[in-house]
């Protein structure tokens, strides 16, 4: 768990936030006008909301921007006897936005964000706006890929050999190799303080736990119990009928493209898929003012009530 007032030499100027209303610490930044239309970011693995700094100064001009750290990531904190799972961090979230009363919500959500915000949509469709989806898939579009994407053959290949846990264990002072892994491909971006700020939430192997077990959700189908139940109990024609748009980078090895765009055409046919070339995984770090004008864009041909 990293200092609350750790600004990462000022790339982090963010008021520090924190909540207790899931039973564990949880930090968040909250910024822009409390009037204004509020844009939820979604981080996934293995990073934090640091993932949206060059984003959340400029949406904050005009919009509520709210972005938190999963538990066991960044500033929040990660309990050693709590579950890692897909329910846990939903229900997480759902704790958090009604915390803070948030509505006409319009979710940005890349990697595992992608799957949370699929499942909070679907159980929470009135407290949601628009999905603005990057690089993840939501998960109830019925989406397939062929075969596993690089990050999870080394998933598996690691798991198998029982070295998994040893490695992202040392995040600490791998991940840069683990992004770039997933997909990470702007070296531009990486000095000793962005080296800092994404390994500091992972001082030793107990604070990984949570890096260790989002992979381990999909490699063990883990997830999918909560999946089937959202889809029994959940309203996933309301999820089907939200104004959404999907980022697609063709340098993600984490999501393959194909996957992200079959599983998004099939809760959103009519909804548009923009490709961008040379864009990994991490395409806040790729693309980010790109993404801003889309995500403006976005919200300016979808207003409230519009599809």
């Amino acid at each position: 768990m990293i200092d609350a007032n750790e600004t990462f030499d000022g790339t982090w100027p963010f008021c520090p936030r924190f909540t207790s209303v899931s039973g564990f610490k949880q930090h968040y930044v909250d910024e822009g006008p409390r009037g204004a239309e509020t844009i939820l970011c979604l981080h996934g693995e293995p990073t934090w909301g640091y993932l949206y700094r060059n984003m959340i100064g400029p949406l904050s001009e005009n919009f509520r921007v709210v972005v938190p750290d999963h538990m066991g990531f960044g500033k929040s904190e990660t309990p050693q006897d709590r579950v890692y799972t897909l329910q846990t961090h939903v229900e997480n979230l759902e704790r958090f936005v009604e915390d803070l009363d948030l509505q006409d919500v319009t979710i940005v959500c890349q990697d595992w964000g992608g799957p949370i915000a699929g499942a909070f949509t679907a159980r929470n469709s009135s407290r949601v706006s628009r999905l603005f989806v990057a690089n993840t898939v939501l998960g109830y579009g019925g989406g397939t890929a062929e075969g596993r994407t690089p990050w999870f053959e080394w998933i598996a290949k690691h798991e198998e050999a029982g070295t998994l846990n040893g490695i992202l264990g040392e995040l600490g002072s791998t991940i840069l190799s683990v992004m770039k892994i997933i997909g990470f491909q702007n070296s531009a971006a990486v000095d000793d303080t962005w080296i800092r700020a994404y390994s500091a939430p992972f001082p030793d192997r107990e604070s990984c736990i949570g890096a260790i077990n989002f992979p381990l959700d999909v490699h063990y189908g883990r997830f999918l119990p909560f999946v089937f139940e959202t889809m029994e109990t959940g309203d996933i024609e309301a999820l089907k009928a939200k104004p959404a748009i999907l980022i697609s980078g063709d340098k993600d090895y984490g999501i393959a493209q194909d996957h992200a765009i079959s599983d998004f055409k099939g809760l959103f046919p009519d909804r548009r898929v923009i490709k961008v070339e040379g864009v990994g995984h991490f395409c806040q770090e790729d693309i980010p003012q790109q993404l801003v004008n889309f995500i403006q864009e976005f919200i300016a041909d979808h207003p409230h009530g519009v599809s």
